[in-house]
């Protein structure tokens, strides 16, 4: 474990774990939602208001830094805390999903990555090495390995393929991650939907040694199911003592029941993505704001809500908003979808602490499905 870097293990519900994660930047509760700030912002929000919704980190992504503004003139700014006035912990992904997902010509090689940008068509390399210099040019507090994911469906032998390649990348990015006391650095276990390569994976990166350990390579067309299956057949093989993330998941419906099999960390653009297209997350479950039954509704969202997007401003206002293609509507609606998902945190976290994720587990389904029957 890297100096100044811990992870304490408070409470166990079942499979549901309850911990805190301390960086040299603080200290970061779990499980944890971390809001995505793709290219050092979270899209819509001022970071003040990130913090105000009980965010202890967000994401950072080192495919887009890349392209700009470039993180050498990040580091010539200060870093990223400074650059994007952000003082809590910052988890950079090292940029291997981009790759596969908006990269144009990637080719893939044991050095690792060349591609073309998808801004601008200019080449890039990307090996283990250089995503992991970038990252502590960035300053972040957690960073990833370098791996290849694959989108679904994909055969086993090219799962295979791909596991053992980001395998040893793992060990390259391990090696070039050094000594950098405060931060962690993150393997990350792929194998598609095979359990037998899941397995393998983890007891591999689990031998090089890292500070905390995610499950990549899932919510990429394979289906929640699978997905859940995939997560159960994976995470008995890491560590206990370590923070286990769950990379690019989800919907809050994903996040209860990832959280039931034991994972302890989630990022997701959804739930900013979704209020920039008139949708928000609440208690009562998703409600499209563009529907015209809102158009005359004066209640808020959540009269109960600390979030003043979700508290103050009425449907009908947020309908008018949304549908007037307003910047005003989709950024109260990300505001109120980042509040939204972090009370939920805050709601497993206590019922784990009083040994009732279970019931809160199902009451919070059960609320959701019902909804808000007089809208």
């Amino acid at each position: 474990m890297s100096e100044g870097f811990s992870f304490t293990l408070h409470k166990t519900d079942g499979t549901a774990r309850r911990g805190t994660i301390t960086t040299g930047r603080g200290e970061i509760r779990t499980p944890a939602f971390m809001p995505v700030g793709t290219a050092g912002t979270v899209k819509g929000l001022y970071p003040e208001q990130v913090c105000e919704t009980g965010a202890d980190i967000i994401l950072g992504n080192v495919y887009h830094l890349m392209l700009r503004p470039g993180p050498e003139e990040v580091a010539k700014l200060g870093g990223l805390h400074k650059f994007a006035n952000w003082p809590r912990p910052i988890l950079t992904d090292s940029g291997g999903f981009q790759i596969m997902s908006l990269a144009k010509l990637r080719k893939i090689s044991e050095k690792g990555a060349v591609f073309q940008s998808h801004i601008d068509g200019r080449k890039y390399e990307l090996t283990p090495e250089r995503s992991m210099e970038i990252q502590r040019l960035l300053g972040s507090d957690i960073q990833m390995q370098l791996d290849e994911c694959l989108m679904y469906p994909h055969t086993d032998k090219d799962a295979e393929r791909a596991m053992q390649l980001s395998l040893r990348w793992a060990e390259r990015s391990r090696q070039a991650f050094g000594k950098q006391p405060g931060r962690g650095n993150f393997g990350i276990v792929q194998g598609g939907v095979n359990e037998k390569l899941r397995r393998l994976s983890a007891e591999g990166l689990t031998a090089i040694g890292f500070e905390g350990y995610a499950i990549g390579g899932l919510a990429v067309g394979e289906g929640q199911a699978l997905m859940l299956q995939t997560i159960e057949n994976t995470a008995p093989h890491l560590p206990t003592d370590r923070p286990r993330y769950l990379m690019g998941v989800g919907t809050p419906e994903d996040i209860l029941e990832a959280v039931a099999r034991g994972v302890d960390m989630f990022d997701c653009v959804m739930p900013t993505r979704s209020g920039r297209h008139g949708q928000a997350f609440t208690r009562f479950g998703k409600i499209n704001l563009r529907n015209a039954r809102h158009a005359d509704d004066p209640r808020p969202l959540d009269p109960e809500s600390p979030c003043p997007a979700l508290s103050v401003y009425s449907r009908a206002y947020l309908h008018h908003l949304i549908r007037s293609g307003e910047l005003l509507g989709m950024m109260l609606l990300s505001w109120a979808n980042i509040a939204y998902y972090q009370s939920l945190m805050q709601g497993i976290r206590d019922a784990i602490d009083r040994g009732r994720f279970e019931e809160f587990r199902l009451a919070t389904k059960e609320q959701w499905q019902r909804g808000d029957i007089s809208a």
